[in-house]
């Protein structure tokens, strides 16, 4: 009977190990809880810079079709280059010095700009041309990386550049039950210097973030929690552990005999 109860005890204490190593409560899951802080995120004060290295699809159009043509050359070398997907845009590669080569209109300064900012100077520019011109651009690397305890890890190409932390995560197949919800990790070079934020989805003011709308080549990185690293560190000695409480198990059994 003693016997019994000893071994009841030892595999009970193994059960209570497991559960407790995987228990979250529900504040470190849950999104955005509610408070009282008021959103103000505005798109437009946090829109992304343009920047050196950015690949940038650009047309030009009228209603006198003739008078876009000198704006829209296409060389047969860049007609078939892999960012441009449509060979009748034009793709110009923003240098080192923030510019661009347009045809016409010669260097012209973009980083530093957003699209928006970017279209309105070049409509500006090329009206003194051709009459009431329209502006296309597309930045066409865009894309963000995005690593650690979600479900499907990796870097994401985006058809626009208005994108948000949520988006981004939804891409990636959202936070597995293992990621800190309360330290998310944003990753940003601006001025050929990285600058790191932290997000705390726990709360809603992260929505007020100046990175909830990213920017190109950002990296976000999902920290494990306590549950995940207690669960990794349960894996790696359970061999060990279950080794031991047999052995334990045995020398009962053979002392109660």
């Amino acid at each position: 009977m003693l016997k019994q109860w000893i071994n009841f005890g030892l595999c009970s204490l193994v059960v209570a190990v497991i559960c407790c190593s995987s228990c979250a409560s529900r504040k470190n899951i849950v999104y955005f809880l509610p408070d009282s802080v008021e959103l103000n995120t505005a798109y437009e004060l946090n829109a992304p810079k343009l920047q050196p290295g950015d690949i940038l699809a650009i047309s030009v159009t009228a209603d006198d079709v003739r008078a876009t043509q000198p704006f829209n050359q296409v060389s047969p070398y860049q007609g078939s280059t892999i960012q441009n997907t449509n060979p009748f845009i034009p793709t110009y590669s923003v240098d080192d010095n923030g510019e661009i080569d347009f045809p016409k209109l010669g260097k012209i300064k973009l980083a530093g700009l957003t699209r928006t900012q970017a279209v309105d100077l070049l409509r500006s520019e090329v009206a003194r041309y051709i009459v009431n011109p329209g502006i296309s651009m597309q930045i066409r690397n865009f894309k963000v990386t995005v690593l650690g305890e979600v479900t499907r890890p990796g870097t994401f190409t985006i058809d626009n550049d208005r994108i948000t932390i949520l988006e981004a995560l939804g891409l990636a197949g959202d936070l597995t039950i293992y990621g800190k919800r309360h330290g998310i990790l944003v990753i940003r070079e601006q001025n050929g210097k990285k600058q790191e934020f932290r997000l705390d989805l726990n709360k809603r003011e992260s929505l007020n973030s100046p990175v909830y709308y990213l920017a190109q080549n950002d990296v976000i990185y999902v920290e494990p929690n306590g549950a995940r690293m207690q669960t990794s560190n349960y894996t790696q000695n359970t061999s060990v552990f279950v080794s031991i409480v047999g052995l334990i198990i045995t020398v009962i059994s053979v002392a109660t005999r």
